[in-house]
């Protein structure tokens, strides 16, 4: 297949307080605020964007505010984990130290799948691996913000592998590989004992920038999807012109999709694989500096075109992320 996929893009989760989400990740994560809009579907809410530096494609992780949302009752057909990348094995040494200081759910540094983890969840029960880069190869992070609250040699620099739970590996499988153009590189085993191997896929460059998880598992209910959970996965295309063909090809498959779709940071492609879990291309550009520039990113609320004449409404319902303002 002539079209290659880069790696991850972002990945979207759901959140019910925009607020105490603000406060988490930009606080105890250190990540930065890289663009404060609203959910293009849902005028009424924040969808809040964060990432390294300059949100580079790979690094980016966003959350759409529906503040009634139940939680999220964990289950199958599923992405039922996210990873962010730090730079060493160290930094997994300094982030458990700081999630206990700090009253953070953790677990104890791990060897998963050939690198060494740390698990842990946010304030609203969101399932993450930190995944140390030392000896990773493959797609390049990014890099840390200088204002952030952690030192950047043990910062986040990106999206590590995201992690899939479904119930017939296989069917999700054909689309990865077939459709997707995945390479299937490794196994490793379950961490639920009695489970089938963890299937490792990569593609593009490789590495834990690339990287999807898949486990198949037959004794969990269907997923109920609420805060504390995520919406979907994007991966990176690199212009628009290789989105329509892959447009052309999604449809080839006879596979149901949004065909293209103009987020005006990005221009994206959505469809449900076979287990029913929402897959999103997205190309690398324009980027987040299209309509802010690089020092002010998410300093005040950024609207599309589309969306500009409908500010002042926009604004009246929102409220303010700091609430120290």
């Amino acid at each position: 297949m002539s079209l290659t996929l880069k790696g991850l893009h972002h990945v979207s989760a759901i959140t019910a307080k925009a607020p105490e989400n603000f406060k988490f990740y930009t606080e105890v994560l250190g990540l930065r605020l890289i663009k404060k809009t609203v959910n293009q579907d849902d005028i009424s809410v924040y969808h809040l964007f964060y990432g390294d530096e300059q949100g580079n494609p790979g690094t980016e992780l966003t959350f759409f505010e529906l503040p009634m949302a139940g939680r999220n009752r964990d289950g199958n057909n599923s992405i039922s984990a996210l990873s962010l990348r730090v730079p060493s094995d160290a930094a997994l040494a300094y982030w458990a130290q700081r999630f206990t200081e700090l009253g953070i759910e953790h677990g104890a540094v791990a060897e998963l799948g050939g690198r060494l983890t740390l698990s842990f969840r946010d304030h609203e029960g969101q399932r993450f691996l930190l995944v140390s880069d030392e000896n990773n190869a493959g797609v390049a992070g990014g890099k840390p913000w200088a204002k952030s609250p952690v030192p950047a040699e043990y910062g986040i620099i990106g999206l590590g592998p995201a992690h899939l739970t479904v119930e017939s590996a296989e069917t999700s499988a054909v689309v990865l590989e077939e459709l997707l153009g995945f390479r299937r590189k490794s196994t490793y085993p379950s961490t639920t004992p009695g489970q089938p191997d963890v299937i490792v896929f990569e593609t593009g460059e490789g590495g834990s920038g690339s990287e999807v998880h898949l486990e198949e598992r037959n004794d969990l209910p269907q997923e109920r999807l609420g805060r504390g959970g995520v919406h979907h996965v994007a991966f990176r295309v690199d212009n628009e012109e290789e989105l329509k063909q892959w447009v052309e090809r999604i449809s080839t498959f006879k596979l149901p999709n949004s065909g293209f779709v103009d987020r005006f940071y990005f221009r994206s492609l959505y469809f449900r694989e076979p287990n029913g879990i929402l897959f999103e291309l997205a190309t690398d550009g324009p980027g987040f500096a299209t309509d802010e520039p690089i020092e002010h990113l998410g300093e005040s609320l950024a609207l599309p075109p589309f969306l500009e004449s409908k500010r002042a409404q926009i604004e009246a319902h929102l409220k303010p992320l700091d609430t120290r303002q």
